[in-house]
């Protein structure tokens, strides 16, 4: 959709393993034409980037492939979900020389942009705690994913919020410990933990403390809860993620809207989760460099390897300064 209508860009052609899924989302934006293979698309000449948004574990094969086609890559969070998978899709388009993205849209949205302009300007004073809560019902990865099983809420939310949590406080933790808890979602046929509980310490001596969890009920009007707070030495910021209140709609069931990450304006999708793609486009149009790097995923996943070996052995795991 982004590429679809930005006005320098266009939509050459769609790929998914589903031909059916494939030609539908080609058709709905427009898009040239539609493959199941993404290396027909990678041999294209008339593509310059590409967005990969396969499975979390799924990452590596088509991001170096791309690389190594001369290929912008943009691609979801995580970069990837080990970290050596991770330093050879950084270290493929760095012998390419194009963008690596990853897509951490938080980054664009004016609540965590007010917060850290907070906390870069002095406003808290001295971080003592950043807290996060980032987790979904039990429709994510019971029903809205096929391959939950194959991942964990881990995966799939805390890279959100462990980018967010050291781009906030402009620094990154020296050492993780993790509690998990399984069995709710073992019961419903799906292998994958419940929830992660982490505390995270930083070299300033700021303190993290991150849950994702992925078995709140779906009667919950949202399918993600997502907020938390900072704490200062001379102030706090407390913040709400998806419950604005701008709008709360009552009919069959609840619903807390969000008008701030993809709203509909005049028929169309707009918001931050938007924005990060289309500054991923405009840095492969105009050149310059992005605001976010593989190099910044890559820390990520190295963090996020960390909190499960801390959660697996029970003990704290440092991280390399």
């Amino acid at each position: 959709m982004v590429y679809a209508r930005h006005p320098h860009a266009r939509l050459v052609a769609v790929c998914d393993l589903n031909p059916q899924r494939a030609q539908e989302v080609a058709a709905r934006y427009g898009a040239a034409r539609w493959v199941t293979d993404y290396r027909e698309l990678l041999a294209d000449p008339a593509v310059a980037a590409v967005s990969v948004a396969t499975p979390d574990f799924a990452h590596a094969e088509p991001v170096i492939a791309a690389a190594r086609a001369g290929k912008h890559v943009l691609v979801e969070k995580p970069l990837a979900t080990t970290v050596a998978e991770g330093e050879a899709m950084v270290a493929a388009a760095g012998e390419a020389g194009v963008h690596l993205v990853v897509d951490f849209h938080n980054r664009w949205s004016p609540l965590f942009n007010h917060a850290r302009a907070a906390v870069a300007g002095g406003e808290l004073g001295r971080p003592l705690l950043v807290s996060l809560h980032m987790s979904n019902t039990k429709y994510v990865p019971t029903r809205m994913l096929s391959w939950g099983g194959r991942t964990s809420v881990l995966w799939f939310l805390g890279p959100h919020a462990v980018d967010l949590m050291c781009w906030l406080l402009g620094e990154r933790p020296v050492s993780v410990q993790a509690l998990v808890r399984s069995g709710v979602l073992e019961g419903l046929g799906v292998s994958t933990p419940d929830l992660y509980a982490i505390t995270l310490e930083f070299p300033s001596g700021a303190i993290g403390r991150l849950e994702c969890e992925w078995v709140l009920p779906d009667s919950q009007p949202n399918v993600c809860d997502f907020g938390g707070r900072l704490v200062g030495s001379e102030g706090a910021i407390y913040l709400d993620a998806l419950t604005h209140r701008d709008a709360a709609k009552f009919t069959a069931k609840a619903e807390l809207l969000d008008l701030v990450g993809a709203p509909m304006v005049q028929g169309e999708a707009h918001g931050f989760m938007l924005a990060s793609i289309e500054h991923f486009a405009d840095c492969v149009i105009s050149g310059r460099p992005p605001l976010v790097t593989g190099e910044e995923g890559l820390a990520v996943t190295r963090i996020l390897c960390a909190i499960e070996e801390a959660a697996k052995t029970g003990q704290t795991v440092r991280l390399a300064g």
